[in-house]
């Protein structure tokens, strides 16, 4: 960051060398569980799409139909957020889009018609593209440089626990009672944590880049006098136009394509791209892949619950490697890792060996959602336009994934399993490939320092000086 004369921005330097304590954790707690939800209401597809095409109540074209809503609600949820985030808020944006996939879970609940569900999968897939967005972009922007692999790793564990709950519970309460009270979990719980998270406070880093330095100042106070960290002290700029030409020289979207800032937006495009197909052009699918093979609900059901158990798991190795190899070298282990099991996965047969190299299969996605998806992307962009930066990488994914259903149908229709997991090998190889020649190193890096090469020239300067320096 630019200063300005004796003033520059250090509201980033001193959330960073805050200790990390009971409002850290409080954080995460609360964005983890608006996550987690999220990712409940995204896996319960699988299953339930399952249960619906046995029953007759939809089809493979109707399902494919669902998943695609799903992913054009996205869409438009994931571009919303990066626009609302940065121009109302964090705060404003993650409670917003809470309630939005809360109210349209609950009124999913009562569907008459598979028709009826899909326009509510649409109104839920708004929220749900959103929440991804600014979640991780949020807690990205409050956590200290030195411990944000592990914190936004924990919060991808949260998350991606989700997979295995949803498919747990799945196993449980869609053949004894019904695939409704799927959605009737995730309407309540999302209403409940909506109500929880109206206390936490705004990103002081986007203040700062909205200009409002003194509302930016009063959090951080806050937060030093919580850890017994002193404050500097605080100087208002020499004139009030310094934070208000700031504020009103804020970037464009199209910055993301602006030759400095086109490499990382691509990567984060293409992380966005494979984790998107993986999740949904592959894994939802499996349950419904299963049933149309002969087998019955719950063992499709239950073979995926296993294979499931690698989601958190790849996480966890995601959080405790992120600080310590790199977000570089993670990704480029775990895309080949990934692809070399699918390559397997359908030769294996039926039963254990399936479930053993599935389970490997989702570790290796996981790993790479946790320390890419999840964390490396949003780290990729400066705080100005963080948000717009991840809902464009998402949005593209989001894209992709939507328009790659009918494909899914196509190719396991014209090759079954084997030519859907062809699509997601040369994905995954493609991803290692571009990354091991082009990725960037982002570990224990400021937010500030790892934004400072391509974005200097809009970054704004506010007014803090420390005089007991």
């Amino acid at each position: 960051m630019q200063p300005i004369g004796n003033l520059s921005s250090n509201s980033g330097a001193r959330l960073d060398r805050l200790p990390v304590g009971a409002f850290h954790y409080r954080l995460l707690a609360l964005i983890g569980a608006g996550l987690f939800l999220d990712g409940f209401e995204l896996y319960l597809t699988g299953g339930v799409l399952g249960s619906l095409t046995k029953s007759g109540w939809s089809t493979m074209a109707l399902n494919a139909g669902f998943v695609s809503a799903t992913f054009v609600g996205m869409v438009i949820g994931a571009w919303a957020a990066g626009i609302l985030g940065d121009r109302f808020g964090r705060r404003f944006a993650y409670q917003f889009n809470l309630l939005i996939f809360g109210l349209a879970s609950l009124a999913a609940v009562f569907a008459q018609d598979m028709q009826q569900l899909i326009g509510l999968r649409f109104i839920m897939g708004i929220g749900l593209g959103a929440e991804v967005v600014v979640g991780y972009g949020m807690l990205t922007e409050f956590v200290p440089a030195r411990v944000r692999g592990r914190m936004i790793g924990w919060l991808a564990v949260i998350t991606n626990t989700s997979l295995l709950v949803a498919t747990f519970l799945g196993v449980w309460i869609i053949p004894n009672f019904g695939w409704r009270y799927m959605f009737l979990i995730v309407g309540v719980g999302a209403i409940v944590i909506w109500a929880l998270r109206r206390s936490l406070p705004e990103s002081p880093r986007w203040l700062e880049s909205r200009g409002r330095v003194q509302e930016a100042e009063v959090i951080v106070r806050e937060l030093e006098a919580r850890a017994g960290v002193a404050s500097p002290e605080f100087t208002a700029a020499p004139s009030a136009t310094v934070p208000a030409a700031a504020s009103a020289k804020q970037p464009s979207v199209w910055v993301m394509f602006t030759p400095a800032v086109l490499p990382r937006t691509l990567m984060g495009i293409l992380i966005n791209v494979v984790i998107g197909f993986s999740l949904y052009g592959f894994i939802n699918w499996l349950p419904t892949f299963f049933v149309k093979q002969g087998i019955s609900v719950t063992s499709s059901l239950a073979w995926t619950t296993v294979m499931a158990l690698g989601a958190p798991i790849g996480a966890i190795i995601g959080l405790l490697l992120s600080d310590r190899i790199g977000r570089k070298p993670i990704i480029v282990f775990a895309s080949f890792w990934a692809a070399a099991l699918g390559m397997a996965f359908p030769f294996v047969g039926d039963g254990y060996p399936l479930m053993a190299v599935g389970f490997g299969l989702f570790v290796g996605i996981y790993i790479i959602l946790a320390v890419g998806f999840a964390l490396h992307v949003p780290e990729l962009f400066p705080t100005q336009y963080r948000l717009r930066g991840a809902g464009v990488c998402s949005t593209a994914g989001r894209l992709a994934t939507a328009s790659v259903q009918f494909v899914v149908v196509a190719l396991f229709a014209w090759g079954g399993v084997t030519a859907v997991v062809g699509l997601l090998v040369t994905l995954l190889l493609i991803q290692g490939i571009v990354f091991a020649l082009f990725g960037i190193e982002t570990k224990k890096k400021s937010l500030e320092e790892i934004s400072s090469d391509p974005t200097a020239a809009v970054e704004p300067a506010v007014g803090y000086v420390n005089r007991a320096a």
